[in-house]
């Protein structure tokens, strides 16, 4: 019988880790697969480490690893992928925001409709203050003109995948992971199931508005380099109207005799200008870090303990 692997990464899920488990194991009961549970403790500060101890001593099919420390979701899912040794492997939340019971669906497509990869899209963002549904359609739009990869508005890590696209995605050993464009660039027949959003059943959320910006901001150097392109559009621009404003100046003190009029608007210019310079330098910025830290060769996780 082949085999199937969950890889669910774990930051604080005490709570929710013997919700998920019990849901996963109903929706599960009649797949024709061997099921393998591989936990992933993202160096958690509350009990979930204890929490999947247990279960393991409970049920040989469960199995975790424990990071040192937190190393962030990126790396979760990368270990828990490189750790799996499933035919097929399915990735998901702990806290039942991604749910199970589409799990059979998925398999099915994959086995009857030939699909490498079923993967999962919110249609809604029901229970999200506005402003971060707002931002992140903005993120999508921005990442579907720029980025040379498949994005699809309200993708979920949420997928049930095949072992030669795990292994794909294993290969690439990059320390600045963004899985949502790894997951397109490394192609494979994928299918998108919708489904609506779901609230978590236990602990709180911990993304937070401003770790969600940064992790776009990651997403776009990760996948994309048309912002350096726009900083030397940008810089381009800009000294054709420096040019053409020293031009203006020289005539009209040619033609009025008085040089020094207009100097606020001039000082608004510079001020301006310089805030353009400063932008564009942070975009070279960004680029660089990830270049130092992918060239540094650091691991991308350090296991503490694993069953």
């Amino acid at each position: 019988m082949e085999k199937l692997t969950i890889v669910v990464p774990c930051y604080n899920e005490e709570e929710a880790i013997p919700l998920f488990y019990e849901a996963a194991k109903e929706a599960l009961k009649d797949l024709p697969l061997t099921k393998e549970y591989l936990f992933v403790n993202d160096g958690s500060r509350d009990k979930t480490i204890e929490v999947l101890r247990k279960l393991a001593e409970e049920d040989e099919s469960v199995h975790y690893i424990s990071f040192s420390r937190n190393f962030g979701k990126e790396s979760a899912m990368y270990a828990g992928l490189k750790e799996s040794d499933g035919d097929y492997v399915v990735i998901m939340d702990a806290d039942l925001q991604d749910p199970p019971e589409l799990i059979p669906s998925m398999y099915e497509s994959i086995i009857n409709e030939g699909f490498d990869c079923v993967a999962t899209r919110r249609v809604d963002r029901k229970g999200e203050p506005p402003i971060r549904s707002l931002f992140a359609n903005i993120f999508y739009l921005i990442m579907h003109v720029i980025a040379k990869v498949d994005m699809v508005p309200g993708a979920r890590d949420f997928r049930f995948m095949k072992r030669t696209m795990v292994d794909a995605i294993c290969d690439m050993g990059e320390y600045n992971r963004f899985s949502k464009g790894i997951f397109g660039w490394v192609g494979f027949d994928t299918k998108w199931v919708p489904f609506e959003n779901r609230k978590r059943v236990a602990g709180k959320t911990k993304w937070s508005f401003f770790k969600l910006f940064q992790y776009s901001i990651e997403g776009i150097v990760a996948f994309s380099t048309t912002p350096l392109v726009w900083a030397s559009i940008i810089g381009v621009a800009f000294c054709v109207i420096a040019f053409l404003a020293l031009i203006f100046l020289f005539v009209r003190a040619l033609i009025f005799g008085d040089p020094v009029s207009g100097w606020p608007s001039l000082a608004c210019m510079i001020t301006f200008s310089a805030g353009i310079q400063l932008f564009c330098s942070g975009i070279i910025g960004l680029y660089i870090s990830k270049a130092y830290l992918e060239v540094k060769g650091r691991p991308i996780y350090i296991v503490k303990e694993k069953k």
